[in-house]
């Protein structure tokens, strides 16, 4: 029944979510090439935050944790699981004090409207999934990045997003090399609850009346562990803050 109900609210939905896109891109390229950096990243924000209350519009609620333990005036490696889209939309908009900066699929780099702009513009670095040798200078340019301009990185090490909310092996090599180019960093465990259940029936219709939360761990210093401990703790500390991981 919430399918059939869910219809037509999404076709709603979506056309206020392109509309944010549509409108949100020519406003990106002027506060990029006229303003700089900086308003181009409120836009980006604002771009977020609108495209967060159209979600509201299918009954999803948002809860965030721990944003405020969170190590300021350092670069930040944000490590999550990765259930959709949805994932990235909200870590912009309400880690936005901390720059997110993300290692996307390049294919993302061309065709949407508003999202590709940001990702070729912004900061973050696009990647070649199937030539790994092309991502590792990728992600070392990401990690001097937010080592020099004190920034911060966001890494999905799943790799694909879990289309059961049941978080997947983590892949070690790019937060391996985010460690090493960006020594000063502190790695943030973040655990993703129910955006999955945003596209349980893929992209067309959304489920509705989700309540999805984001809870950013206890910072990790990378100066403080030999990665091998470092990653072990944080993949746990990932988990464990997962609903679908605690069931099993």
């Amino acid at each position: 029944m919430q399918k059939i109900i869910s219809y037509p609210i999404s076709v709603i939905y979506y056309l206020c979510f392109g509309f944010c896109l549509a409108v949100f891109h020519p406003i990106q390229w002027i506060c990029l090439n006229l303003f700089g950096y900086q308003a181009h990243k409120k836009s980006v924000d604002y771009l977020n935050f609108c495209l967060l209350r159209c979600t509201n519009l299918v009954g999803t609620t948002y809860k965030v944790t721990g944003v405020d333990s969170i190590p300021t005036g350092v670069p930040i490696i944000f490590v999550a699981n990765h259930q959709s889209m949805y994932d990235i939309v909200a870590m912009i908009w309400y880690f936005r004090r901390f720059h997110c900066k993300f290692v996307s699929k390049k294919e993302l780099g061309s065709g949407i409207p508003s999202v590709s702009f940001n990702l070729r513009h912004g900061g973050s670095v696009l990647i070649d999934r199937k030539d790994p040798k092309q991502a590792i200078p990728v992600i070392k340019g990401l990690s001097e990045y937010i080592e020099k301009n004190t920034r911060s990185a966001v890494i999905f090490p799943e790799g694909t997003r879990s289309k059961t909310g049941k978080p997947k092996e983590f892949a070690q090599s790019g937060l391996k090399i985010l460690c090493k180019y960006a020594p000063s960093a502190y790695v943030v465990p973040v655990s993703i609850n129910n955006s999955w259940k945003m596209v349980r029936y893929g992209m067309f219709p959304v489920g509705l009346g989700d309540h999805l939360t984001f809870t950013a761990h206890k910072a990790l210093a990378v100066k403080d562990y030999k990665f091998e401990e470092l990653m072990e703790i944080t993949e746990k500390t990932v988990k464990e803050g997962v609903n679908e991981y605690k069931q099993v």
